[in-house]
């Protein structure tokens, strides 16, 4: 999670010294010292996520409306591994969720996210090979979500609207740009921390000590060569089963945000 920079301190005023008047910066030379100063200290302020999404507010989601609705998301997909094993459950439970694809993934598994689509469910841009976007310029960034969306489009038919930054990570300048492109960020409030391997216990846990209205649920159904998703697996039938025993439905996320699935 990004952090935020403390700007710089002015320099102190100092007394002047018979040298220092020898040169004085003409006004116009002033004041363009002084943009430039103005640009740097600006580069140098950065909003934490908690900011962005309080600035952003239309643009960037971490939940929807607060009524008894659920959104179960499922990153870094596709894995021929995880995502069957997760789709499977899906179709018996009789749940809709919403996917996140890695581009490059994709290029290798068009089956399975032509599948993921096939069987009702939404599929949002993930980046293409996974990246923490504050290290990327704004180039490589937005070739991130351009390179991932012409796949998608050409397997699918649609270019997803959501994104979802890996790691949850983003800057101003890029969501501003996803703004203007007209697409929205998706992270979430509650985490699985599936990722880490834990085990099916902790996975509920997780989720359902904090589950509640209009929450988005992070999980994964696809990562690494040594990723281990079992806990995922395991405990995702249990979770929809008490969810909906609490009066709550499933909904994608396009459905809770009363967004477009595409652009």
């Amino acid at each position: 999670m990004l952090v935020m920079c403390l700007l710089c301190p002015d320099t102190a005023v100092h007394a002047a010294k018979p040298e220092d008047t020898i040169s004085s910066p003409s006004v116009q030379e002033t004041s363009s010292i002084e943009r430039a100063e103005k640009e740097k200290r600006q580069e140098k302020q950065i909003l934490t996520l908690g900011q962005l999404i309080k600035k952003y507010p239309d643009t960037f989601k971490i939940h929807g409306p607060h009524v008894k609705q659920i959104a179960l998301t499922f990153d870094d997909v596709p894995d021929p591994r995880f995502t069957p094993q997760v789709l499977k459950i899906l179709s018996e439970q009789g749940v809709k969720a919403t996917f996140f694809v890695v581009g490059s993934r994709a290029k290798k598994h068009p089956d399975l996210v032509a599948r993921i689509v096939r069987e009702g469910h939404v599929i949002g841009n993930h980046s293409y090979n996974h990246p923490q976007f504050h290290k990327l310029t704004m180039v490589e960034y937005t070739d991130q979500i351009i390179k991932t969306e012409k796949i998608l489009y050409g397997i699918t038919g649609y270019k997803p609207k959501l994104i979802r930054p890996p790691y949850g990570d983003i800057t101003e300048n890029q969501l501003r740009w996803a703004k203007r492109e007209g697409y929205k960020i998706v992270n979430w409030n509650v985490d699985s921390l599936d990722w880490k391997g834990i085990s099916k216990e902790a996975v509920k846990r997780n989720i359902m000590t904090t589950a509640g209205q209009g929450s988005i649920i992070l999980q994964h159904a696809g990562g690494g060569s040594t990723s281990d998703l079992s806990g995922t697996i395991g405990a995702l039938p249990e979770v929809i089963r008490e969810l909906k025993k609490k009066g709550y439905t499933f909904v994608t996320l396009p459905r809770m945000l009363k967004v477009q699935k595409d652009k």
